[in-house]
């Protein structure tokens, strides 16, 4: 851990580094550079423990309107539900949506199961004419996403 009174330990300088990203999501700078948001992401969910699923709502503009950790799961999984996550979606009036999830294995690469549950959330979303613009998995050295790999 790193102790200087000018930096503070590690876990308040991610903290700060989190907050230095959170108020350019809020100012809404960020929602269209896929490496910011891919960089959000990881410190917002690199470290945790357990799988963490989080959705950016965004407005027709692709400005963000909230975020929010939807799902808490295991080491090893999460469980969505895309009713769920199609009702906060109707509640922000979104109209489009990034979803992130992280891996804490350390090993972002998606597996089937990713694949599966961001496909079925595209059709539910697609009902109700919000689009999935990116689906980022997260471990504290690497990213991935979906948009950038084709797979959405």
């Amino acid at each position: 851990m790193m102790n200087n009174f000018l930096y503070g330990t590690e876990e308040e300088v991610i903290d700060a580094a989190l907050h230095i990203m959170e108020s350019k999501v809020a100012n809404r700078e960020l929602c269209t550079a896929v490496a910011d948001v891919k960089r959000y992401f990881q410190l917002r969910l690199g470290n945790e423990e357990r799988e963490v699923f989080c959705v950016m709502f965004l407005d027709n503009q692709h400005k963000l309107i909230h975020t929010e950790d939807m799902f808490r799961g295991t080491i090893d999984g999460a469980s969505v539900y895309p009713r769920e996550v199609v009702k906060a979606a109707l509640r922000c009036n979104a109209a489009a949506v990034i979803f992130s999830h992280n891996h804490p294995s350390g090993v972002a690469e998606p597996s089937h199961a990713d694949r599966t549950i961001t496909d079925r959330l595209v059709e539910a979303l697609k009902l109700v004419d919000i689009r999935v613009l990116d689906h980022i998995v997260v471990s504290a050295t690497e990213t991935v996403s979906f948009a950038e790999r084709g797979l959405i």
